[in-house]
């Protein structure tokens, strides 16, 4: 296996590339890293050559100097396709990097071929916020205002960044300012009008306890992209392909090398 460092975007990415075959590039899923992905790339490079890459912001490579938007991370991705001379691809997205990739195949005139996708607990549905959720939202907003006036601004100037960190997410606590921004750009665009334009072979992998993404965005996606199978994996989290590396890793060999 090699580590290396390349520029793509004006920044420092760390990757690895292991195997040898036909190219399949995994794109990690937010606040996860190489390492995560190391049971699988293991795996696929029994038989094909692994690209992997620690996202912008995360692992061993740099943050950008402002917030990206989805589009952002499409051109990232398509730019490290291209400063590796890849021609033809398979894709394998988890959760973040299943968006990236469903929002890629709405692209037209690509430079390289993309033969087919593995996208497991992937993002990219967006629900109606229940009305708890609606409530949560307006309270914080008017927390928020109280918050801003100057007098209590100049008591108490932390408790705004404070107030978004209790009424965020955990990867929104645990991300740096740019990285906030960035994740708020992307958890709120709804997909599924894509999803049609995904004309290759697709393999759906889903835990059946995922409460990050749940099973039904993976009905969903089955239903709107035009060649897709769900595999749904009972008593598993949105980290499948961790609980259940041997099975899923079977599962991705078989669909990859012929199976559909």
């Amino acid at each position: 296996m090699i580590s290396i460092k390349t520029i793509i975007n004006n920044l420092n990415i760390n990757y690895i590339k292991k195997g040898n075959g036909k190219a399949v590039l995994i794109l990690p899923g937010w606040g996860t890293t190489v390492n995560t992905y190391m049971p699988m790339i293991n795996s696929i490079s029994s038989y094909s050559t692994i690209y992997c890459l620690d996202m912008p912001g995360f692992g061993e490579s740099e943050e950008p100097n402002a917030s990206w938007n989805l589009d952002n991370y499409v051109t990232f991705v398509i730019n490290f396709i291209k400063n590796q001379n890849i021609k033809e691809v398979d894709l394998i997205g988890h959760s973040n990097g299943g968006r990236i990739i469903i929002k890629l195949m709405s692209q037209k005139n690509l430079n390289f071929k993309v033969n087919k996708i593995v996208l497991i607990g992937s993002a990219g549905i967006v629900h109606k916020k229940t009305l708890s959720q609606k409530l949560k939202i307006k309270i914080s907003k008017f927390c928020k205002k109280i918050l801003e006036l100057k007098p209590i601004k100049a008591i108490c100037p932390n408790l705004i960044s404070k107030l978004k960190n209790s009424f965020g997410s955990e990867d929104y606590r645990n991300a740096s300012p740019v990285m906030k921004q960035t994740l708020v750009q992307l958890i709120d665009q709804d997909l599924r009008e894509l999803l049609p334009n995904i004309s290759v072979p697709t393999l759906l992998i889903w835990g059946g306890n995922d409460t990050a993404t749940p099973i039904s965005d993976g009905e969903i996606m089955k239903k709107l992209i035009p060649d897709a199978g769900l595999i749904k994996v009972e008593n598993c989290s949105h980290y499948v392909f961790l609980e259940r590396p041997a099975y899923v890793n079977k599962i991705i060999s078989t669909f990859l090398n012929g199976g559909n």
